[in-house]
């Protein structure tokens, strides 16, 4: 059997353009997260295709709980600093931001869980 370098190389080429972008969903979760402090824990994320008649992209909701007075300060931060927040994810805008939901316990202990939704855009 022989083997032909220059097809192998475009054969590999090839299946590279084929497969599928990477969707952004882990460069937007760890960005959250990191914008969390480190102090959320991940209770669901959800991801969904959206298009409008000139941009296509995807609807992310994401829903973190904070637990304890130390972290449920880390989400007033977050909270605070999403909205402006220049997220870097590549090939993709984030054309919204929105804090869906807000529900805050005390007893037995401070809870806050936070439910957000972005809208990516695909950065043609």
């Amino acid at each position: 059997m022989q083997i032909d370098i220059a097809t192998d190389r475009s054969m590999i080429a090839a299946a590279r353009k084929a497969r599928p972008a990477r969707r952004p969903w882990l460069a937007l979760l760890s960005t959250v997260m990191t914008l969390a402090g480190g102090k959320a824990e991940l209770v669901r994320h959800s991801e969904r295709a959206w298009a409008s008649a000139l941009f296509s992209g995807t609807r992310h909701a994401i829903v973190l709980a904070f637990t304890g007075e130390e972290a449920i300060a880390s989400a007033d931060t977050l909270i605070a600093r999403l909205p402006d927040h220049e997220f870097a994810i590549p090939g993709q805008l984030v054309a919204e931001v929105l804090i869906a939901r807000i529900d805050q316990t005390t007893l037995p202990q401070p809870r806050m869980e936070l439910e957000l939704e972005l809208l990516l855009l695909e950065d043609c």
